[in-house]
């Protein structure tokens, strides 16, 4: 192994060099701002990556002033950069990442990860966020680690051999966590719709957060459901533990847990660790539309920033102002729908928390369409759930206004008559 000090590794970054760093419970902070810390030596270094945590210090003063962000997903610790000269976004399908790396379009020179101790074979694990990196370590010309025992050793794909890292940083860290929010009345009220909606035998997507939780909540009296997801948090511990969850009625990956990223408790981290019940792969294979419609009922449950009168989803920008990404929504959306018997969901409250409603006549100008209105079939919020699938826009209108707050339904049949007459 090629243990080296924390200023050699980062040493490994060029002037022009282009580096991907890998993101969510799993990113390398103490490496990654080493690097930073060489800012008045560094020069245009481009930062790739999907939604990294903890403090990043490529988007602060005065260390940014080397380094340009161009990020796949936007979290909030590089929002205000990306939004600014200072970053840029890439719109992409999270299925389509990995060919940025594969197909050259983005070639990486350094791939700045965080990885277990190797196994006495050799290999070390990604841990619990293999979706785009594994693609990045496999194409860059040099990868630098964080070697860390509290990264949970999974099954599956991520895994990478010592002899493939050019260097390693020795370090015993907690990688991150997320807590679990409280479940309000109304993102209870919603749950409960949805679930309505989910049968025996389904495959789930859903990802974290407190309506999905709520959700999960009302489905200790099913059976045999499965889970082909994106994502993968404490949500699902309590239905595993109660045998609801045993992907027996899969056909992808029968009796197991897919999924290309997980983040949640220490809990769901132990759980994992080691644990060949849940299989980590890439984004490319978690989110291809072809594997995905191939399990029975997929059910797949996605967030929305705003969803107008005829359909369309916005959820990752607030007009003009880049909030999120892409992500996997479409990929999902896309794969329930061509699903036997599956159901591509949007979950979402009616109102903001400032009272504006979310169900809007036009989406703001700017926005952008994450999921288009041919795509989308149900809409939930708490008053209810909607099919739009085979409707016509006055019809979805009329259907989304139903399920709108009832402070702003008199205003959107205002508006709504006003176009369609």
């Amino acid at each position: 192994m090629n243990i080296v000090s924390l200023e050699t590794a980062a040493s490994y970054v060029k002037s022009g060099n282009r580096i991907f760093i890998q993101g969510a419970a799993m990113t390398p902070n103490t490496l990654v701002n080493a690097i930073c810390s060489r800012y008045e030596e560094l020069e245009e270094v481009e930062v790739i990556s999907i939604h990294t945590d903890g403090v990043v210090n490529y988007a602060l003063p005065p260390y940014n002033k080397a380094f340009k962000i161009n990020s796949c997903f936007v979290g909030g610790n590089v929002r205000k950069a990306v939004n600014t000269n200072q970053g840029d976004y890439i719109p992409i399908f999270l299925s389509e990442i990995h060919w940025l790396f594969r197909r050259n379009l983005l070639p990486l020179d350094v791939a700045v990860v965080q990885v277990s101790p190797p196994d006495k074979h050799g290999y070390c694990s990604l841990g619990v966020s293999v979706d785009i990196t594994l693609p990045a370590v496999q194409t860059a010309k040099k990868v630098i680690a964080q070697l860390n025992p509290r990264v949970p050793r999974t099954h599956g794909d991520g895994i990478i051999h010592i002899s493939q890292i050019d260097a390693l940083v020795e370090m015993d860290n907690p990688i991150h966590t997320y807590p679990q929010g409280e479940i309000s009345e109304t993102e209870a009220k919603i749950g409960a719709h949805v679930a309505s909606l989910i049968e025996n035998g389904a495959t789930l997507q859903m990802g974290i957060g407190s309506i999905p939780n709520a959700v999960l909540k009302n489905l200790s009296g099913h059976k045999n459901l499965g889970v082909h997801t994106e994502m993968f948090s404490d949500g699902l511990l309590p239905l595993i533990k109660q045998g609801v969850i045993t992907g027996s009625e899969k056909e992808i990956k029968t009796n197991k847990i897919v999924t290309c990223f997980a983040a949640g408790s220490q809990e769901l981290y132990d759980f994992i660790d080691d644990n060949p019940l849940v299989h980590f792969k890439e984004a490319g294979y978690t989110n291809d539309t072809t594997i995905i419609r191939r399990n029975p009922k997929v059910t797949a449950i996605n967030s929305a920033i705003e969803i107008d009168l005829t359909g369309q989803v916005c959820a990752d920008t607030i007009g003009t102002y880049q909030y999120s990404g892409v992500g996997g929504q479409m990929d999902f959306i896309r794969g329930a729908s061509l699903s036997p018997g599956g159901k591509p969901i949007i979950a979402l409250t009616s109102v903001t928390n400032k009272g504006i409603s979310k169900i809007t006549p036009l989406l703001k100008p700017g926005a952008g369409v994450t999921t288009t209105r041919a795509h989308v079939h149900y809409v939930a919020t708490e008053f209810g759930v909607v099919n739009l699938f085979g409707k016509n826009l006055q019809e979805r209108a009329r259907k989304l206004i139903s399920i709108a707050h009832p402070d702003h339904r008199e205003a959107l049949e205002a508006e709504a008559h006003k176009r369609f007459g």
